[in-house]
């Protein structure tokens, strides 16, 4: 009887201690059968890095494309700060993200603040990551507002 209950306030114990871990850690206690893993279509977090030349090249064209479609002659023209903010911020089970800031230097020789995500699977037809970005300053339709800040993982601490 004795035994019985001191496995059970030690498995409790256990459970407690995992629960005020993962919410020290700002993440949220997940199930591992619910976890991004163990989909029917799997998703590993096999992101590529924040300054991979793949990435970086994803926002020049975009930004470059919308620019000359809409805008006018900015053109990105190099990166510099190029640096991670999150992964995977809000849990296993969501879609696996990179967040990344860095500073963009455009052909007017200004520079501002890119905010963007690497993002798994949600490429051409769900077979491969891409790329969401905004640009601070240059968010014309406020689609990220405030500044960027809606392209971010969340507040920084």
């Amino acid at each position: 009887m004795r035994r019985a209950l001191l496995r059970t306030a030690l498995a409790s114990l256990a459970v407690l201690t995992a629960a005020i871990s993962a919410e020290a850690s700002g993440r949220r206690q997940v199930h591992p059968a619910d976890m991004a893993e163990n989909r029917i279509i799997p998703m590993y977090g096999n992101l590529p890095a924040c300054e991979d030349p793949a990435v970086l090249g994803q926002i020049t064209n975009g930004f470059n494309s919308r620019e000359a479609t809409f805008w006018g002659p900015l053109q990105a023209i190099s990166y510099d700060r190029i640096r991670p903010i999150g992964f995977r911020p809000w849990g296993d089970d969501f879609i696996p993200r990179r967040f990344c800031t860095a500073k963009v230097s455009l052909n007017d020789g200004t520079w501002h603040r890119v905010d963007y995500s690497v993002r798994e699977n949600l490429g051409l037809f769900g077979w491969t990551w891409n790329v969401n970005w905004c640009v601070s300053g240059l968010d014309r339709h406020r689609a990220y507002a405030p500044d960027c800040q809606m392209a971010r993982p969340g507040p920084e601490k």
